[in-house]
C-alpha cells in the first residue's frame, strides 16, 4: 500500500515485537507461555504451575523464546530502517525455521537443566505437598 517494498516486512517486525512482549508478560505474571503450550500438549491443565520446579524451569526456558523475538526485531528493524529489501528477505528466511529449531533445542536444554536431579520430569508435575515429602 505504501509503495515501498521494505514495508512488506513491517507486519513481521511488529508481530515479533508484540510476541516478545507477550512472552515477557507471561513470565512476569507467572504463566510462562512455554509451560502453557507444553501443559496443553501433555494435557496437564494447570498442574505444572503447582510444581515450583516446573514453574521455574518453564519461566527460564521461556526467556529463550523472548530472546529469539528480540533477535529478530534487532535484525529486522535496522534493515527496514535502511530500506535494504534483499537483506530483509535473507534475514526473514534465516531467522525463521532455523532459529525456531535452535530455540526449541536451547529451551529444552534450559528446562532440563533447571529441574532438580530427583524431579520425575515434565509428564509428572509435583504438587507442593509432593515436593515437601
Amino acid at each position: 500500500r505504501t509503495g515501498r517494498a521494505e514495508d512488506f516486512f513491517v507486519v513481521q517486525l511488529a508481530a515479533n515485537a508484540a510476541s516478545a512482549l507477550v512472552w515477557l508478560v507471561s513470565i512476569a505474571f507467572r504463566w510462562p507461555l512455554l509451560g502453557v503450550v507444553v501443559g496443553l500438549v501433555l494435557r496437564q491443565r494447570g498442574a505444572w504451575r503447582r510444581d515450583p520446579a516446573l514453574l521455574r524451569g518453564y519461566s527460564r526456558a521461556s526467556w529463550v523464546w523472548v530472546g529469539q523475538y528480540v533477535v529478530r526485531v534487532s535484525v529486522f528493524a535496522p534493515l527496514w530502517w535502511s530500506g535494504d529489501v534483499f537483506a530483509l528477505a535473507v534475514a526473514r528466511v534465516a531467522l525463521s525455521w532455523p532459529l525456531v529449531a535452535l530455540c526449541l533445542l536451547v529451551s529444552w536444554f534450559v528446562l532440563q537443566r533447571s529441574l532438580p536431579a530427583d524431579h520425575p520430569g515434565l509428564r509428572h508435575p509435583r504438587v507442593a505437598s509432593d515436593a515437601l515429602s
